[in-house]
């Protein structure tokens, strides 16, 4: 029997959990039990006394993220053992786990019913983010727990959450090996070698979340003069280079970037001059070109607003940046063009890609909606699971 402390909430606000949300609000919290810290595993009661599930509690609006609903067993090894085997059960039905693929996402957050928890795979290195106080002082269990999953083959486990953590809860946490040590950092996806510097690139080192977008951009590219920005570790630069396009240009503002997509292309196509990179600012890059330059065009720029207070400024840097790609991209031209940004809806997006299509005045046709891939799934429950969006146009 677990004793775990009781939070209590106000009458009627109990609907959305009732729904399987994974989410309790502070608003929607009567009492706490005193002495709480962040990362204690509570039980959530309705006003009624009835109990709902049980989960993580942290300081902030969202006070609890739901790890049960109806129970409240025990958050153990065999806790991590269920959920992470399950969610190694999907990645491999979805057949990510190959000989030419060994890159993928094995735990998207709430989309695998782990909220808080992040982590990708690369090769025999699994990359562990925490987002919540709960999830960092489960670091040690979850790095065992996956280790000893069969034919998940993870010899090596990361730990890496300096800048996801919330910055009031005062963990310090340190980026370092739970498990194991640095054994090689080049991954396989789709056939296709890349550097992930989890060390010291940003999120887990690479962006899995684009594996299917960038096998789509490949299939567009043969013959054509890309235009990659905000190349990052050059993944679109790479497929465009495969899929036969007659020049391949990549762009981003850090030159420790740059530099590695460099090396991406150089390891898959050494000695080949299609592909130059420059570090510069990328509105200073497309203000700068000359029109018909290019007639693939990639607009992959970081979240604009990772909070909703920045929501405005967001929408004016998508039409602004999408506005100056109409106007440059040659007649006959194709636009694959995206937000990762969680606050800024899909209906938000395509209205920001739509105004700055007509200031463009250009016929423009939408080709594709995209959006993340299966290995980043959304829970039904949790609608605000879905943050990728895209969209792939054709300009006349």
């Amino acid at each position: 029997m677990n004793n775990y402390p009781a939070i209590k909430l106000k009458r009627g606000r109990d609907e959305s959990l009732l729904r399987f949300h994974p989410w309790v609000f502070s608003g929607a919290v009567a009492s706490l039990p005193p002495n709480l810290d962040e990362g204690d595993v509570v039980e959530v009661h309705s006003a009624e006394g009835n109990l709902i599930g049980i989960g993580h509690y942290q300081i902030g609006s969202i006070v609890v993220r739901m790890l049960r609903f109806g129970s409240a067993a025990p958050i153990d090894s065999d806790f991590f053992t269920e959920r992470l085997t399950e969610a190694f059960r999907l990645r491999r039905s979805l057949k990510l786990i190959r000989t030419d693929n060994n890159a993928y996402r094995l735990v998207h957050g709430e989309g695998d019913f782990l909220p808080g928890l992040v982590i990708d795979v690369y090769g025999d290195t699994a990359v562990v983010q925490a987002h919540s106080p709960g999830m960092h002082f489960c670091r040690d269990i979850i790095a065992r727990t996956l280790t000893e999953i069969p034919d998940l083959n993870v010899v090596n486990v990361y730990y890496k959450s300096e800048t996801t953590l919330p910055y009031k809860a005062r963990l310090d946490p340190q980026n370092d090996y739970i498990i194991g040590s640095y054994s090689g950092s080049v991954a396989m996806e789709n056939g296709l070698q890349f550097n992930i510097d989890w060390l010291r690139g940003q999120k887990t080192g690479f962006f899995v979340d684009q594996r299917e977008n960038r096998h789509l951009l490949e299939h567009f590219s043969a013959g054509r003069r890309v235009l990659n920005m905000f190349c990052y570790t050059g993944g679109f630069s790479v497929y465009a280079m495969r899929g036969g396009a007659s020049l391949v240009h990549s762009v981003d503002s850090s030159a420790k970037a740059v530099e590695l997509t460099r090396a991406n292309v150089q390891m898959n196509f050494p000695e080949d001059n299609r592909h130059t990179a420059y570090a510069e600012d990328a509105f200073r890059f497309l203000a700068d070109m000359k029109r018909d330059e290019y007639d693939l065009i990639i607009l992959d720029p970081p979240a604009f607003a990772k909070h909703r207070s920045a929501l405005r400024n967001a929408l004016i840097g998508y039409r602004r940046i999408n506005a100056a790609a109409f106007e440059k991209i040659a007649p006959g031209g194709i636009l694959f063009t995206f937000s990762c940004s969680q606050a800024v809806s899909r209906e938000q997006f395509r209205l920001a890609v739509f105004t700055a299509a007509a200031q463009s005045g250009r016929r423009v046709r939408i080709l594709h909606q995209l959006t993340q891939p299966a290995d980043h799934p959304i829970s039904i429950y949790h609608p605000e699971g879905e943050y990728l969006k895209g969209l792939v146009l054709y300009v006349e």
